[in-house]
Parts: C-alpha cells; sequence; structure tokens
C-alpha cells in the first residue's frame, strides 16, 4: 500500500510541474531552503555526490536566477549558498500547485479519513524527521 501511495503521489505531483529545473535540481533547492549558506560539500554530501557534480548543479540553478553563491567571510576560498528572492517564489509556487492538486483528492475523501491520514501523516512525518535529521525536538507535539 505504502508503495502505491508514494507512486500516486508522484504522479499527482507530475501534473503540478516542477519546470523549469529537474528534480536533482528541485533537491538542491529544497536543501538550501533548510540549510542556507552551505557550502558545496556540505551540499555534494547531502545529494550523495560529488563537489563538481553538485556545483553543476548550481550553475545550471544560479543561470536561472534561483540560487545565488556568495563567498564566506570567514574564508575567501569557500563559497555560501543561498536561495534568491526568485527561488523561493519558485518553491511556493510549486507547493501551491502540489496543494491544489492534492487537495482535489483530499476533497473527495470523508472527513473521518482525512483526520485519520492526518494523525498518520503526522506520525510519519515525525519518524522521517528522526531517521533523517536525527531531530527529536518536535516529535509527537504535532496536533490535528
Amino acid at each position: 500500500m505504502t508503495s502505491t501511495a508514494a507512486e500516486l503521489l508522484e504522479v499527482l505531483w507530475g501534473r503540478a510541474s516542477t519546470a523549469p529545473v529537474s528534480a536533482s535540481q528541485l533537491r538542491v533547492l529544497l536543501i538550501l531552503e533548510h540549510h542556507e549558506g552551505i557550502n558545496l560539500r556540505t551540499l555534494a554530501d547531502a545529494l550523495a555526490s560529488t563537489p563538481p557534480s553538485a556545483s553543476r548543479l548550481c550553475d545550471r540553478l544560479q543561470a536561472a536566477g534561483l540560487v545565488e553563491r556568495t563567498v564566506s567571510p570567514s574564508d575567501r576560498r569557500e563559497v555560501r549558498l543561498y536561495l534568491s528572492g526568485p527561488g523561493t517564489a519558485f518553491l511556493a509556487g510549486l507547493r501551491a500547485r502540489r496543494e491544489e492538486v492534492l487537495r482535489a483528492v483530499l476533497d473527495q475523501m470523508s472527513p473521518a479519513h482525512r483526520t485519520a491520514l492526518l494523525r498518520g501523516l503526522e506520525a510519519f512525518c515525525d519518524a522521517a524527521a528522526v531517521q533523517i535529521h536525527g531531530d527529536t525536538r518536535d516529535v509527537g507535539s504535532r496536533t490535528a
């Protein structure tokens, strides 16, 4: 059931186009959103990639105006990566489009099923956050 749900979610999210960025570039944007000012090596590690590959992804995103690079104030050899204003707006627009597509599905569900789904997703998010980030601060603190 989990695989089916994930596949259906991918299809639905595919309807909310990520153009003009690829899936790999989208991952970069999402990482930068949560880790503003990281350096290229840290980004490459987060992507399980090499610094040259991560740099090429950032080159394309910078050319599209979605990412900004600045020299680190503590080490002039180090480059810090940030979402640009248009990059932030792109992610907000993408989330809005995805939410609209999902809302159409959720509207077909009964209130009881939506509540059950919400509780399950909250538990999933808490468990995933612990596994991915080791962050237990907000586990169990969400409310339906």
